[in-house]
């Protein structure tokens, strides 16, 4: 296995239906569906071909009662996991599960200084492999950040795990920041509208074909939030919910034939993604993607 420092290495979705959910995806983005689970914990692996891509899993009992709900967390892995949790709270963040030897490797639940959450791990299990092409199929090709500054923000994630702008040359008022990690760039951050109640972090996951795909997430009981918008690039991406209520991306090389998207550098945000309200438009520059 080989580890990445400083990357996204591993995803899971916590869910309160994980059968459903696992049916969702394996028909939406063409994941298989294989148990994982140990005599202490029921996980699923969604894989694509042989590799492991992402783990599945219910929603704690207690994170429920306290309020939350579905959502996709990223982990990014780290050389020591305990260390940098404690740098996390150094530089403003927060710890919310402590460093800890799970059925993953060694990992924690934490969120940055505004309260986007994500998690960190070192010595993962599953599937490792040397840093590829971010289209292939079945892969998560683009993380998006969801800031309340991110201005503000960006230096945490660079103290911390190194990541560079991209795009250190362009026009100080541009509202999308792309970075990188390593040598390639990964994802890019914005900052939220007003309306949108938390930061968070939105994975984009890699499809044949975005129309068709599109067409099966309303099919499974999914809904579109947004698009399909057209990038300069060719690429076409939709924002969407899954059928228990957690917001995730796809992004693939084909739009549907007719359909009049919106322009590549106008989004329109919907009226509200499920839990989390967006009003209003929002201009953005074209991204370099």
């Amino acid at each position: 296995m080989v580890d990445q420092p400083g990357r996204f290495a591993w995803y899971e979705l916590l869910t309160t239906d994980v059968a459903a959910a696992g049916a969702f995806y394996g028909e939406v983005v063409g994941w298989n569906v294989r148990d994982a689970s140990t005599p202490g914990l029921a996980y699923t692996l969604l894989t694509a071909g042989d590799a492991s891509v992402c783990g599945l899993m219910d929603l704690p009992e207690e994170g429920r009662r306290l309020g939350a709900t579905p959502r996709w967390v990223g982990y990014v892995a780290v050389d020591d996991v305990d260390a940098t949790a404690a740098q996390i709270r150094r530089l403003g963040g927060a710890i919310l599960v402590p460093p800890t030897d799970g059925n993953i490797g060694r990992l924690s639940v934490v969120a940055d200084p505004q309260t986007a959450t994500f998690a960190l791990v070192s010595g993962l299990t599953y599937d490792q492999r040397k840093p590829g092409r971010l289209d292939e199929l079945g892969r998560v090709g683009w993380h998006e950040l969801l800031a309340a500054d991110r201005r503000a923000i960006f230096g945490f994630y660079r103290e911390l795990f190194g990541w560079r702008q991209t795009d250190a040359e362009a026009d100080p008022a541009d509202l999308y920041q792309l970075f990188s990690a390593g040598a390639q760039t990964i994802g890019g951050m914005l900052t939220k509208l007003p309306s949108v109640s938390q930061p968070f972090w939105l994975y984009y996951f890699n499809v044949d074909d975005i129309g068709a795909a599109a067409k099966r997430v309303n099919a499974g009981g999914g809904r579109i939030l947004q698009g399909p918008i057209e990038l300069p690039d060719g690429c076409w991406i939709v924002r969407c919910a899954d059928p228990q209520g957690a917001l995730f991306a796809l992004q693939g090389a084909q739009g549907p034939k007719g359909a009049e998207p919106p322009s590549a550098s106008e989004i329109g945000w919907s009226a509200r993604w499920d839990g989390v309200a967006s009003q209003g438009r929002m201009v953005l520059p074209k991204p370099k993607r």
